[in-house]
């Protein structure tokens, strides 16, 4: 008797992912892999571009000497190459990895396609940390950072850390405090309006150059990440998505509800913290080193899951990832503006980019199922 009532379990598990399979553009089969591998190359070919194009032009053959230790023709392309494009591109690729891996996570936790990375405060969090630096200390010494001289031109990434490991601290507390995921998203959202609002307050009383400083990091940036911030920004992303791929069973249980996650032996509580932490690991250092990335978190997610038509998360993590640092390329070359000096904010383009696809992907499908 017991191994009939369990029987039909499974089969009601599977429902979704057979509907999924029925309305994919990709067979079940043999195409994922070779959509992953060239997802890849389509990276690596992003990535040279990125090195090759900007407001000065520099040959591939010259690229690839500097690349291999080699100097370039003409000494500024080296310096060029290695100072500011290959840490430029490298930010982007992580910053979209990052954020494209989170936002699944807080749409799957939530089992909302409108929640983001920074749906939980974290991004509002590293804001506060950012402005109270630029803000207030601002005024002292005639420097807008002078009063975190110790930590030199990581001042607003530490403060931006800071900030959001704190918001993160509070959310893990009340999240081990309370059942309902949705009462979880409700707070973390109520948490975003408080600390825009002591954000809005020193806004108030800021002078102009200090608001304008303030403004300018909103924006959004990949090209102010040195290689200093690189060594901080590396690890903590590979750390937030080793975390997300170890949460891949448990991410694929909540897809049909907690309740019926718990039915699996999923411990809910571990889960909820272990996708809350590395969300926030991997939104609070991007915001805290290129700025609050927009809309790819977002966009991302949903751009994967009608590529490779599934709700599985062994597949669309690693998509995720790929698709997430493509785009985060892509944008930064557009930012750029290839044969100019002028550098766009990535937030407009990140916006310009994702809006359209967010659109078209929900016209596509029509609806974009997260429930049972």
């Amino acid at each position: 008797m017991t191994h009939s009532t369990l029987k039909p379990i499974p089969q009601t598990a599977a429902n979704p992912r057979a509907e999924n399979a029925e309305n994919t553009v990709w067979p079940r089969l043999g195409v994922r892999p070779l959509l992953l591998v060239g997802l890849f190359a389509a990276l690596l070919v992003a990535f040279v571009i990125s090195l090759i194009i900007g407001s000065v032009s520099i040959p591939l053959d010259q690229v690839v000497t500097v690349l291999f230790g080699g100097e370039a023709s003409r000494a500024s392309w080296t310096s060029i190459v290695l100072k500011f494009r290959l840490p430029r591109g490298l930010t982007a690729v992580l910053s979209g990895a990052a954020l494209g891996v989170s936002g699944l996570m807080m749409q799957t936790l939530f089992r909302n396609p409108l929640a983001g990375p920074y749906v939980l405060g974290i991004s509002s969090g590293a804001s506060l940390g950012v402005a109270l630096v630029i803000l207030s200390v601002g005024t002292v010494g005639g420097t807008m950072l002078a009063g975190f001289g110790l930590f030199g031109d990581l001042s607003v990434a530490v403060a931006a850390m800071l900030g959001a490991a704190l918001v993160m601290l509070l959310v893990v507390a009340v999240a081990r405090k309370i059942q309902s995921s949705m009462t979880l998203l409700v707070l973390g959202v109520m948490t975003g309006f408080l600390t825009n609002a002591f954000v809005s307050l020193l806004l108030f009383f800021a002078i102009p150059e200090q608001i304008q400083a303030y403004v300018n990091w909103t924006f959004g940036s990949f090209s102010n990440v040195t290689w200093s911030e690189l060594r901080i920004m590396i690890p903590a992303v590979i750390i937030g998505l080793l975390l997300a791929v170890l949460l891949i069973k448990p991410l694929n249980a909540l897809l049909l509800g907690e309740g019926y996650a718990r039915t699996l032996g999923v411990n809910i509580l571990r889960a909820r913290t272990g996708i809350i932490v590395a969300t926030a690991i991997l939104a609070g250092v991007i915001t805290a080193f290129a700025g609050p990335i927009g809309f790819i978190g977002i966009a991302v997610p949903h751009l994967c899951r009608s590529l490779f038509g599934t709700s599985d998360h062994r597949v669309l993590v690693p998509g995720t990832m790929l698709v997430g640092a493509l785009v985060g390329l892509v944008a930064a070359i557009i930012a750029e503006v290839p044969g100019s000096n002028l550098v766009l904010p990535v937030n407009a383009v990140t916006a310009l980019i994702g809006a359209p696809v967010v659109i078209g992907v929900i016209l596509r499908r029509r609806e974009v199922s997260f429930s049972s």
